[in-house]
């Protein structure tokens, strides 16, 4: 499987989250930059995770059928399709650690298609739906503690 190279201008790999995009800021996505994109990608898809979350994995944003001419995903933007994250909301909630530093997953993938789910679709119907159509990943660990 091909890797993509996710990266943010707001943060460097493995370090802290400004904290304008968490819950104690302004609580939007930050800038993403992705390269490495297959020529025979449909769609890409994105999501943001929270392992370190004291009741198990916390989904802080969910997207599918992003354009996969898309190289850069603009901070305050919804680059395609949102399903439900944790909180049962459709939209990117930023890091809100209840204690400690937490690590925050911003996973990309790119498709050899486009997906055809519900609006009320969550992290597990999007893994499911991408199973056997994966042709490149990429992820990018950011950290935050309050």
């Amino acid at each position: 499987m091909k890797e993509l190279t996710v990266k943010s201008p707001a943060f460097q790999p493995n370090s802290q989250i400004p904290k304008k995009y968490s819950c104690d800021g302004e609580d939007t996505n930050p800038p993403i930059t992705i390269e490495g994109i297959p020529k025979e990608s449909k769609s890409l898809a994105l999501v943001v995770d929270d392992p370190d979350a004291p009741g198990g994995t916390f989904d802080h944003w969910v997207v599918w059928n992003i354009p996969p001419s898309t190289t850069k995903i603009a901070e305050r933007s919804v680059p395609g399709a949102e399903g439900l994250n944790s909180a049962r909301q459709k939209r990117f909630m930023g890091p809100c650690p209840p204690s400690g530093t937490h690590r925050y997953f911003f996973k990309v993938y790119a498709l050899d298609v486009e997906l055809g789910l519900g609006a009320k679709s969550t992290k597990r119907d999007l893994e499911k739906a991408m199973q056997n159509h994966i042709l490149a990943k990429g992820e990018l660990i950011g950290l935050y503690h309050r």
